[in-house]
């Protein structure tokens, strides 16, 4: 028998990977992480989030909170520049 916390737990995960950040759709984070990489998985400039806002049709806000999401669920992480590396999805 498997234990309870367990099969939570990945529950848990499996609807962190599927959640977008409020007001956002599944289509606009797959348009986020195919245009993040493109730009190699790192946004750090204002030319980044220029491309990603033409790429993906998103409002700079809407970027700026998947960046945050994915910083908040790990799938992304700090750059010492201050950019931010997506490290799941198409960028893993």
């Amino acid at each position: 028998m498997r234990h309870p916390a367990i099969t939570i737990s990945a529950l848990w995960a499996l609807a962190a990977c599927a959640a977008t950040p409020p007001g956002t759709s599944a289509e606009d984070a797959a348009r986020f992480e195919a245009a993040a990489k493109s730009l190699g998985c790192t946004l750090r400039s204002e030319g980044d989030y220029l491309a990603m806002e033409i790429q993906t049709g998103l409002a700079r806000q809407q970027l700026l909170d998947f960046a945050a999401f994915h910083l908040s669920t790990g799938g992304a992480v700090r750059q010492p520049d201050g950019g931010v590396k997506l490290t799941t999805g198409a960028c893993a």
